[in-house]
């Protein structure tokens, strides 16, 4: 299996060179000492004053470098992440890494004093065109992030090898229950999208393999397709250990032909890019039989913050998830109405269950550190790794992403 070879911060251009700008920098200083002002958190700058309103028991964030400060003035978005990789900050002992970035996430729209928001679009950074999602594009990205390599992935992943939201039978389970979890979770998804026996079912996005398992044990025929070479072949290979039947493409959506009873993706549309949403809910209208159903399992933010944010470039755009980006729900109502003629007919939320599945990826990973080491990946790659799951746990714990899986019909 390929595995990207990492070896030290050379490798990372962007967190080896820090940008310098004092004027930028003294204003960051600024914006965060009033950002924290009335946040429940402990901040300790580098020369030991103390920021911030959180008492003994308060999470604690350590700036060790000034660093940071010219990090984040350059850019905010990009640049708090990036000062995470090069170790410019940290949790404070004893604090652990989601339970401080929850604080922060529960203000994210109010950090920035309003005056200041106007100037935002003069320093962020715009999505760039080379990330466009056409057919090109498209599997370049998920090849950046999907094909790193499986074996990264089994690190942290249960036995299913689901890498989305599980759905809990209660808040306290631990990783033993996890994959029981996610089989409740494909069941769900199954369920909303009518798949029983004899069943046409297209999945659009495969993972590695286990709703293709579970559809056909439901007896349905199905037909997955994935971008990911990686994730293709460890499919097929644990489709055909659990001895069903099952087909997996390497193929784009919007290539696929034929009819089908039912059409599953299961946190995929939020890497076909904003500009692609009508032709995602077009082409799944289009695969849908009279009377088929569409089960949809998406990643969402509110409408207002997408408005937002949608052409900026932030962090997980450039490290983790390049052309992506998650819709709202009343995103997915307008256009899978306008473009595929679909609505949704039935919602269940599973926020709070993605939070808890991203709690036991991180303690897995960073439990298997060593072993994430040996497969060549640096501890530049190790920190972003750590600091992606925790900043996701965070944003989920705060409500400021949510998960739902839809199931949606044709509106006549």
């Amino acid at each position: 299996m390929s595995t990207l070879q990492l070896v030290d911060v050379e490798h990372w251009p962007a967190v080896a060179r820090t940008p310098y700008s004092p004027v930028r920098a003294a204003a960051a200083r600024q914006i965060l000492r009033g950002a924290v002002r009335e946040l429940p958190v402990v901040v300790l700058l580098p020369d030991g004053r103390r920021l911030g309103a959180g008492g003994s028991d308060a999470p604690v964030m350590e700036i060790v470098s000034d660093r940071f400060f010219h990090r984040i003035g350059a850019d905010l978005k990009i640049g708090f992440g990036e000062s995470y990789m090069a170790g410019n900050w940290r949790a404070g002992r004893g604090t652990d890494l989601a339970d401080l970035l929850s604080v922060f996430a529960s203000r994210l729209s109010h950090l920035v004093p309003p005056v200041l928001q106007g100037f935002r679009k003069l320093i962020e950074q715009r999505m760039p065109s080379s990330e466009d999602n056409d057919r090109h594009g498209a599997r370049a990205n998920i090849a950046r992030h999907y094909d790193l390599s499986n074996d990264l992935f089994a690190t942290f992943l249960d036995s299913t090898m689901t890498y989305s939201s599980a759905w809990f039978s209660s808040p306290t389970d631990g990783f033993g229950e996890l994959a029981e979890a996610q089989q409740r979770k494909i069941d769900g998804i199954l369920d909303y999208a009518g798949v029983r026996a004899g069943s046409r079912v297209l999945e659009i996005g495969t993972g590695w393999g286990q709703l293709a398992i579970q559809a056909a044990e439901r007896g349905a025929t199905i037909t997955s397709v994935t971008l990911s070479a990686e994730q293709r072949d460890l499919a097929r290979k644990r489709i055909a250990e659990a001895g069903v039947n099952a087909t997996v493409e390497l193929r784009d959506y919007r290539d696929v032909q034929g009819r089908y009873d039912a059409v599953v993706s299961v946190e995929m549309i939020e890497a076909v890019g904003e500009r692609y949403w009508p032709t995602y809910f077009a082409t799944v209208d289009r695969l849908l039989a009279p009377g088929g159903r569409f089960g949809l399992q998406s990643i969402t933010m509110p409408h207002d913050r997408l408005l937002a944010t949608r052409h900026a470039q932030g962090w997980i755009h450039k490290y983790i998830f390049p052309g992506g980006l998650i819709p709202s729900l009343t995103a997915i109502d307008q256009i899978a109405a306008t473009a595929g003629g679909l609505e949704v007919v039935e919602r269940r939320d599973l926020g709070p269950d993605y939070a808890h599945t991203l709690r036991l990826w991180r303690d897995r990973f960073t439990s298997r550190a060593a072993d994430v080491a040996n497969l060549g990946f640096d501890a530049v790659f190790r920190r972003m790794w750590e600091f992606y799951l925790a900043y996701s746990e965070a944003g989920f714990r705060a409500g400021y992403l949510g998960v739902s899986q839809l199931a949606l019909a044709r509106k006549d």
